[in-house]
């Protein structure tokens, strides 16, 4: 029986997509290859930064060098735009678009005789690997922020739908899955985003909703309400920042001033108290100065985000950004990358501290810490937690008081 291995990059949205992928293969009579060469070799890939690209074109060497007869399958962002660099790598390499990876089972034709036409299938039903499932429901961006490359490959902003989402999200609550996280590449751009959550939270089972990244400009008084009042959605939102300088803003494309920012945050934490707030932020963007810089630096110390995610400005071909003067170079990427992380550290220390001594509610993961062989588990305000206890509480919401705090790792115990 033929095998297949998927190999991943970038968001949950592909996260999502490739276990679509994987109960296609799985339905058509394929079995998931473990550690050894596979038949079949998906390489579902990403281009938001050159490192994506250059991450994505390993994966396919690599693959061809586990299994030099394997059939490679190459689907992703990184498709859309750089199918005759794959060429180059792979000529054999089948091409799958992001709009067919849905349909992939036709698209890669008959393997080698081993190929069972699928069902046609639209949703998932399980989440590999995972406790908490992720859930597309949006797909494209129409913000076309200057330093982008996402809206030429996933095209404009659009819904999945309703039903297909709800009728998903009550197949994972049914297989067991307690969290789900609300993903999308412009999630916000969900039209009537609080009537569908209102829907999930009629699935009894469902415990939490969580949602994978919000843009400011969607945070509206009645999303803010609707979270303060829910007894279900997480107390966590990751809200992107990328600059906090309002030139740098403007030049970005980006739809706000950092003071704006800063005045929607102090309003959801005013509304919700003790959520967490994380953000990204985008180093050395294209004329960024040192006094640019240190205004994003006083931008995130008014804020004092839980945790940030931050990356270097990345030249991607087509954007606005790629053809600004100023490059900065990557010497000073780097000076400027290491003091947003201290200060990031130091902030989500600060956050974390405040539940010293606390009782918290932990989704109990199937994944031991590799240094301590603890269980680990998320908060809903997305603190990871590291606890004893027995396997038989994994995929359970438990109580787990807070003991100890530490700029590496926080440990609770059971209650």
């Amino acid at each position: 029986m033929a095998t297949f291995k998927i190999n991943e990059l970038g968001c949950k949205v592909n996260q999502y997509e490739s276990q679509l992928i994987r109960e296609q293969l799985k339905l058509a009579g394929f079995v998931e290859a473990n550690g050894k060469p596979a038949d079949i070799y998906v390489i579902n890939t990403c281009t938001v930064t050159a490192s994506a690209d250059s991450d994505s074109r390993n994966f396919i060497r690599r693959a061809m060098r586990f299994n030099p007869s394997a059939k490679i399958i190459v689907t992703g962002c990184y498709v859309q735009k750089d199918a005759d660099e794959i060429k180059k790598i792979c000529p054999d390499a089948v091409i799958v678009r992001n709009e067919e990876k849905g349909n992939m089972i036709d698209v890669i034709g008959n393997c080698r005789g081993t190929l069972q036409r699928a069902p046609t299938y639209d949703g998932i039903s399980d989440f590999f690997g995972h406790n908490r499932a992720f859930v597309k429901i949006q797909d494209g961006c129409d913000n076309h922020c200057s330093y982008c490359k996402v809206p030429f490959v996933r095209g404009r902003s659009r819904n999945r739908n309703a039903k297909d989402i709800l009728k998903e999200a009550n197949n994972l609550a049914g297989a067991g899955f307690k969290e789900i996280v609300l993903c999308g590449i412009c999630l916000g751009a969900y039209k009537d985003l609080i009537g569908l959550v209102e829907k999930l939270e009629r699935i009894e089972v469902l415990k939490r909703i969580r949602f994978s990244s919000i843009e400011p400009v969607y945070l509206s008084k009645d999303f803010i309400d609707k979270i303060a009042s829910s007894k279900k959605i997480c107390r966590h939102l990751h809200i992107p920042l990328q600059s906090g300088d309002d030139r740098i803003l403007k030049a970005m494309n980006r739809k706000y001033t950092s003071s704006k920012y800063i005045s929607l945050v102090q309003n959801v934490r005013k509304k919700i108290p003790g959520i967490a707030i994380t953000t990204d932020i985008l180093i050395g963007f294209p004329g960024e100065t040192q006094k640019e810089f240190n205004n994003t630096l006083s931008t995130l110390e008014a804020v004092k985000p839980m945790r940030v995610h931050a990356f270097s400005y990345s030249r991607r071909e087509g954007t606005k950004g790629f053809y600004m003067p100023g490059q900065i170079n990557k010497d000073q990427i780097r000076k400027r990358m290491s003091k947003v992380i201290k200060i990031s550290q130091a902030m989500s220390y600060a956050y974390k501290n405040k539940f010293l001594g606390r009782k918290v509610k932990v989704l109990a993961e199937n994944i031991r810490d590799k240094k301590t062989n603890l269980l680990t588990g998320y908060t809903d305000t997305y603190i990871k937690v590291l606890f004893d206890a027995k396997d038989d509480i994994i995929n359970e919401l438990i109580d787990v008081r807070i003991t100890e705090v530490s700029s590496d790792s926080v440990i609770g115990r059971l209650e």
